[in-house]
């Protein structure tokens, strides 16, 4: 069955998520939860992709949850909010072998074994400002702005955004984008390290792609798998903790073809052929 509110495609490898309702600025509705939930594990599955763009069709990355959403809890109240609305926080996915962490509603991303960029290409508010923190790397137009909106409407910061934002930016920049609810620009989303990247609009998904590119062919997938799965780990161990794992880890990658090959290609001056193995 074709999507109706989102657009999948793959091309040198790279998965890109179109979330399609330009003219709502690309607000978030329970059919497009179900939606790109669904290409996540797509291209997870799909052998031929490595890396994983998350993007926005024409002016807007996401302007949050569609007003409609809203709406109807301020006339029906939260007990009207069912098992699969998008603004209930339940768990989104149960899977073997994923922590609890990584299984709530909108924070699987990290659970995905293949690096997921966000290309912020224009307003990322709200709910969709959080669905561009739970991705790995964030690139950001020009025309990009970023806010959170929640005390603006009386509510309050959603989805695990108290945890996830002050490790991301520091506290007092969180604190400042949640009290007040304010647009922060690409340069000052650079600034406080909210973003990767900035790029001038005209080649904004040029760059993006370039740099996408650049994991999909000279970068060993297993590599990018384990650092990914260790680094998100790492944010519930101790160092000891990380260090013992990261041991573990070391001794496995030395029995993969990935790293005989990361040798190979070095000393033979060659472009790499990974397999992910």
């Amino acid at each position: 069955m074709p999507n109706e509110e989102t657009l999948y495609s793959v091309h040198d490898r790279i998965a890109t998520i179109t979330l399609h309702r330009p003219d709502k600025l690309n607000a978030w509705t329970a059919v497009m939860e179900k939606e790109v939930r669904a290409a996540m594990h797509q291209a997870e599955e799909d052998e031929n992709v490595r890396v994983i763009v998350l993007t926005g069709a024409g002016r807007g990355f996401c302007a949050g949850a569609d007003m409609s959403l809203l709406e109807s809890v301020t006339k029906k109240g939260p007990g009207d909010l069912h098992q699969d609305h998008p603004l209930r926080n339940t768990v989104g996915d149960e899977r073997a072998n994923v922590p609890l962490d990584f299984q709530k509603r909108y924070s699987y991303f990290p659970s995905i074994p293949k690096p997921v960029i966000a290309a912020v290409n224009g307003p990322a508010v709200g709910l969709g400002f959080i669905l561009t923190l739970y991705c790995d790397l964030r690139f950001a137009s020009d025309a990009a702005r970023f806010g959170t909106a929640f005390a603006k409407r009386g509510l309050i910061a959603e989805y695990g955004l108290a945890w996830l934002l002050p490790r991301l930016i520091g506290p007092a920049n969180a604190f400042d984008m949640l009290f007040s609810a304010r647009l922060v620009d690409g340069s000052e989303a650079l600034r406080m390290g909210l973003v990767n990247q900035v790029f001038p609009a005209e080649k904004f998904l040029y760059e993006v792609y370039a740099y996408a590119k650049e994991l999909a062919d000279n970068v060993s997938p297993r590599s990018l798998r384990v650092i990914k799965q260790q680094t998100y780990n790492a944010m519930f161990q101790t160092l000891s903790e990380a260090f013992d794992a990261s041991e573990q880890e070391m001794i496995q990658s030395l029995q993969c073809a990935d790293f005989k090959e990361g040798v190979a290609h070095f000393l033979e001056k060659r472009a790499p052929v990974f397999t992910g193995k």
